[in-house]
């Protein structure tokens, strides 16, 4: 990475008008997507099919797994295999053989690709395919990319979801109305949200990735799906092209969002406002009292937003509107217009957007600002960090178990921690 030689950019761009960088970008590759998936789907296996180079980033993102072993790892390609030495799809036939042998509970294989085909000289999708007639219908076999040429962090899912989207058995003509929720979310997260569309006489709910791979909703035109994250444009797209109807909301971050959220779930359903008002009240709440426990922290506080998630959006909206931070730049890898125009509504046009990265641009930019937080991934937060700058790492809005009305106190401590910690070590200073 060289220093850039231009003057950091002082600009109006906003999300109907965003800062459009195609630069060099700082990212976490799209293979990590598997270490929520794998957690999610609890027979399902995730091969990834790369060099050790993959294996280790795995291995390093993940964490040793010591009390239980993981439904995930690396089919490693060799030289050999390049090369054209040795069969590539006899090899791998072996490796999954073996593999199921050893794990009878494994209902759904999937194998994700870390290069694209052209890199290693090798097509997984044809290998699924055939692998699945091998092997269907007692198991089910899929592939996707997570390649990091290809994808960027949570692009992995989306791909993932796109694919199993392929697999989802045709709803009947005469189906009644379903609402299917599109996205992982942690299972303390999902149950919640299924307790409170049961209670709006919301009958029949499916959220996708589901917990189990032998049970896969039904789609068709009766379907109605709502995003849990904003991430999922692939996902979506093969959804509306299967007939389903798309319902689009703030995402369920805070108080206003999930709100929000249900509320279109709600209307989608015909529910009576009253009737909504009387089941969201108590944890709406809730909600409102956890995230003012934080908010003295984080008021008029100044954040910058690098590109990471795809999260940014939804996460500088709960941050301007619910704790009161001030926004300087909002930054995403990609700018899903439908997805996240409602987020962009309750945002004031002052605000920076940028699309895409380059990099250097954007620290200069940082840097010239001096927030008091920077959202960004690990690569740049440590040199932000040893700047004495207070940072927080984007990879944990992903992980966290963050949606509802019951984690929006979590949410709001997660951007008050490293401001709280940055106080206490200018006071031991």
């Amino acid at each position: 990475m060289t220093a850039s030689a231009t003057a950091p950019v002082a600009c109006q761009s906003t999300s109907t008008s965003p800062l459009r960088q195609r630069g060099q970008h700082e990212v976490f590759c799209g293979l990590t997507s598997v270490i929520w998936l794998h957690r999610k789907i609890q027979d399902a296996f995730f091969l990834i099919v790369g060099s050790r180079t993959c294996a280790h980033l795995m291995q390093s993102a993940a964490g040793v797994m010591i009390f239980a072993e993981p439904r995930f790892g690396t089919a490693i390609i060799e030289e050999r295999d390049l090369a054209g030495v040795a069969d590539m799809h006899d090899e791998l036939d072996r490796e999954v053989e073996r593999l199921l042998a050893r794990r009878p509970d494994i209902k759904m294989l999937v194998l994700v690709g870390s290069c694209p085909s052209e890199v290693i000289k090798f097509d997984l999708a044809r290998a699924a395919e055939r692998l699945n007639t091998v092997y269907a219908p007692r198991r089910r076999v899929l592939s996707y990319s997570g390649s990091g040429i290809e994808t960027t962090f949570t692009q992995g899912e989306d791909n993932f979801l796109a694919a199993l989207v392929g697999r989802l058995p045709a709803s009947a003509p005469d189906a009644k109305p379903s609402l299917l929720v599109v996205g992982s979310l942690a299972d303390v997260v999902e149950d919640q949200f299924d307790r409170i569309f049961a209670a709006l006489g919301i009958e029949d709910v499916a959220f996708l990735p589901s917990r189990r791979s032998e049970d896969l909703p039904a789609v068709g035109p009766n379907t109605v799906f709502l995003l849990a994250q904003p991430f999922l444009n692939e996902a979506a797209t093969v959804l509306k092209k299967r007939g389903a109807r798309q319902i689009t909301a703030p995402f369920p971050l805070g108080e206003e969002g999930t709100t929000a959220w249900l509320k279109v779930a709600a209307d989608a359903f015909d529910i009576e406002a009253a009737r909504f008002d009387a089941i969201t009240a108590p944890g709406r709440d809730r909600a409102r009292k956890a995230i003012a426990h934080y908010r003295e922290r984080l008021k008029g506080h100044r954040v910058f937003l690098f590109p990471d998630s795809q999260m940014e959006p939804s996460l500088a909206r709960f941050l301007h509107r619910e704790a009161g931070a001030e926004i300087i730049e909002v930054g995403t890898p990609y700018l899903h217009r439908q997805h996240t125009a409602p987020e962009f509504d309750l945002l004031p046009n002052s605000i920076t957007v940028s699309e895409g990265q380059d990099v250097d641009r954007q620290i200069d930019r940082c840097k010239a600002a001096d927030p008091d937080l920077i959202v960004c991934g690990m690569g740049l937060a440590n040199p932000f960090e040893a700047e004495g700058r207070a940072t927080k790492w984007s990879i944990e809005f992903v992980f966290s178990p963050i949606q509802g009305y019951e984690q929006a106190g979590d949410l709001a401590e997660l951007f008050a921690r490293p401001l709280t910690r940055r106080a206490a070590l200018a006071v031991e200073a």
